[in-house]
């Protein structure tokens, strides 16, 4: 009976059966147990084979392959520092090697209204990560911001560190980071800021079905006010925070919500603390 079962190669019906069988057979847990160990061991090696291969072709692929990426249209509507209605461009490419994930993303909010731009923010930024086992990995991360409307022309931030992947599976993956940071800031008044800081990062994927997908971002930097009382004298706190819902309509083309958080706990004269944004668009993955 159990061999007819395992003849079937379905798991559920050879679970069962090796269930059924200790229930009836309380002497010969043994040998029940013997083939159900040698009938996973027949099931698994086959997925271990392609994983190995797998990792070997991305060990030996060129610096131009192994690429993915996806593009992103929306309308968005902004209140805080600005009050408007405009369009929002977007573009992540993703590497993943054997070792090395390689992460570079890029967007940009734009709006004019009677003639005068209403919004003007550009973000991009390189990651790099290294697996150092399935659960741990270190990463970096180099960023550029500018967002007149916050008070700044421009922002650069250098970090790195340790993340772990709380979840990682078909269906659920969630994965945090933290690490030290160092920040250059311009302002639109032609003062420069240069300060140490501290970063955590939250990435949160959710596949709710085969076609709805929950996806949540969040990087939390906090700055300080210099580098001896780098602990002690917290200056300002900054908190990027993405909630997206994602709905399939083909293999390649998503429709996407989204809700966008900016905070600032010290911004510049004259600026709201916070910033919220909602994006209606299109992502199209290639």
């Amino acid at each position: 009976m159990i061999d007819a079962a395992i003849a079937t190669g379905d798991r559920g019906k050879v679970d069962a059966v090796i269930e059924a069988a200790k229930a009836t057979n309380p002497g010969d847990e043994g040998e029940i147990d013997a083939l159900r160990s040698g009938f996973l061991a027949a099931q698994n090696e086959p997925a271990k084979l392609r994983a190995e291969r797998q990792r070997a072709a991305r060990q030996g692929a060129g610096l131009l392959k192994l690429w993915s990426g996806k593009g992103e249209l929306s309308g968005f509507r902004a209140t805080g520092n600005s009050d408007s209605e405009g369009l929002t461009g977007a573009l992540t490419l993703t590497r993943k090697g054997a070792d090395w994930t390689h992460k570079l993303a890029v967007r940009a909010d734009f709006q004019r209204s009677h003639g005068q731009a209403a919004r003007d923010q550009l973000v991009a930024s390189y990651e790099p990560r290294y697996q150092i086992r399935d659960d741990l990995f270190a990463y970096g991360l180099a960023q550029y911001e500018r967002d007149r409307f916050q008070g700044f022309a421009a922002r650069y931030s250098l970090s790195g560190g340790l993340g772990y992947h709380v979840f990682d599976g078909p269906r659920l993956d969630m994965s945090i980071k933290a690490g030290p940071a160092f920040r250059y800031t311009a302002y639109t008044d032609g003062e420069r800021d240069r300060r140490l800081a501290g970063l955590v990062g939250l990435d949160f994927d959710w596949k709710m079905t085969d076609a709805l997908k929950l996806t949540q971002t969040a990087n939390a930097v906090t700055e300080t006010g210099g580098a001896a009382v780098a602990i002690i004298d917290s200056r300002n706190t900054t908190l990027n925070l993405v909630t997206g819902l994602e709905a399939k309509v083909t293999d390649r083309l998503s429709t996407r919500v989204s809700y966008a958080v900016d905070y600032d706990s010290n911004p510049a004269t004259g600026r709201a603390t916070t910033d919220t944004m909602t994006r209606f668009g299109l992502v199209y993955g290639f």
